[in-house]
């Protein structure tokens, strides 16, 4: 009987935690801002999905450049600044 009770409280922590796990977040209004200020600089007229994955870096998808190509990006989450540029 002990097994038919630890299970599903094991089960049932694990649940628990999964949030805590996933660092992923949107910006605030103000990080959203500044990205989408630093994306207009940088020639973007267009832009999907913005969020921080795991604390590291901003991630955004399907921006879109003014030269007609698409790019996934990340940026530095202090200095803003583009540190990879994928194209679509």
């Amino acid at each position: 009987m002990k097994f038919a009770t630890t299970v599903p409280l094991a089960l049932f922590a694990a649940m628990a935690a999964a949030p805590a796990l996933a660092a992923d977040r949107l910006p605030t209004s103000e990080e959203r801002a500044k990205i989408e200020s630093v994306l207009r600089a940088e020639g973007f007229v267009s832009w999907g999905d913005i969020e921080l994955d795991d604390n590291r870096v901003w991630e955004v998808d399907d921006a879109r450049h003014s030269d007609g190509h698409e790019y996934d990006l990340d940026l530095d989450p202090q200095s803003l600044a583009i540190v990879k540029r994928e194209r679509d």
